[in-house]
């Protein structure tokens, strides 16, 4: 099948494109590269550098690739960064958006997978575990820019016939994963241990995110292929994992038994607890997460460890 990937140098996407190669699909990517790497591109992939705000670039892309599936990844996902410039979130999540979608309808694209937030979106959620069909209250730019794009795939497909699938992500870890972002929490946390530079916890440790390792993801990206017409999914791993606790995780995986993380102030605008609830993707993509948080943390901790040119981690 040709899928074309937007935001395939990125750390999640770039997993993602591989899988699909893997897999055997016919494989294109666009990325403008302002927080991917050339790096993480795969060679088996054609790339297009270039910029999903530009319609014209978009338009040209879709021309000559003619994809059946398009992955969309590619979007402005710094949630602090959307606090500070809420009109250039808007213009590369909506905007950026509306341009693949135009593009699919145009070029005869029979499927796009999309890419929300299973965290920004929901908000502080009224109950635990968030079910996809719980109340949606962002509080930031970013979770109302992420959640726009859902109506309007809801109304591409009923205006054109386009098909989509949304997955809401949980807190994506693993290899590629850039320490930038709140989302990166894992990254930072290597990084600085590996660095000699302590720790900072926003808040007393307490707070919790749903992480899920980056293969998982792969995983759901594949079944959306086939399965899921016109429904939402939360992808995650289901369970809640505190910052003490990825700290505690990282810090033994590096044996480094004597460091202790620095406590500060909580940030504003930071939801305290969520997890989601993955049911219906389990049912319906027939997709489960498979690599728990000791597993995932040990794979990520020898990435890091490799690229600071350290000793991988054993175990």
């Amino acid at each position: 099948m040709r899928i074309l990937v937007t935001g395939g140098a990125g750390f999640i996407c770039s997993h993602v494109a591989d899988g699909y190669i893997a897999g055997g699909h016919d494989v294109a990517i666009i990325d403008d590269l302002s927080r991917g790497s050339r790096d993480n591109l795969n060679p088996k992939a054609r790339f297009y550098l270039g910029d999903v705000r530009d319609a014209e670039f978009v338009n040209s892309v879709f021309e000559t690739e003619q994809p059946q599936v398009v992955n969309h990844h590619a979007a402005q996902m710094d949630v602090r960064r959307g606090v500070r410039e809420p009109l250039f979130d808007a213009s590369v999540n909506i905007l950026g958006s509306l341009n693949i979608l135009q593009a699919a309808v145009a070029h005869g694209c029979k499927r796009v997978i999309y890419i929300s937030t299973g965290g920004a979106a929901y908000g502080e959620p009224q109950r635990l575990p968030v079910l996809e069909d719980d109340p949606i209250n962002p509080i930031t730019p970013y979770g109302i820019s992420k959640h726009t794009v859902e109506h309007y795939l809801f109304t591409y497909r009923f205006l054109y016939g386009l098909n989509y699938v949304v997955l809401r992500y949980g807190n994506v870890y693993g290899p590629r994963q850039s320490s930038h972002g709140e989302a990166g929490v894992i990254a930072i946390f290597c990084e600085q241990m590996l660095a000699g530079i302590q720790p900072v916890i926003y808040g007393d440790g307490s707070k919790t995110r749903d992480y899920i390792f980056v293969e998982d993801v792969v995983r759901a990206n594949l079944a959306a292929i086939e399965r899921g017409d016109g429904e939402i999914f939360n992808i995650a791993s289901g369970s809640e994992t505190s910052d003490q606790q990825v700290f505690d995780v990282i810090r033994d995986r590096l044996g480094k038994s004597d460091l202790r993380a620095q406590y500060v102030a909580r940030r504003p605008g930071e939801i305290e607890k969520i997890y989601l609830d993955i049911r219906k993707a389990e049912r319906v993509l027939g997709w489960t997460p498979q690599i728990a948080l000791n597993e995932g943390a040990r794979r990520t901790v020898s990435y890091f460890q490799e690229a600071a040119g350290k000793v991988p981690a054993q175990g």
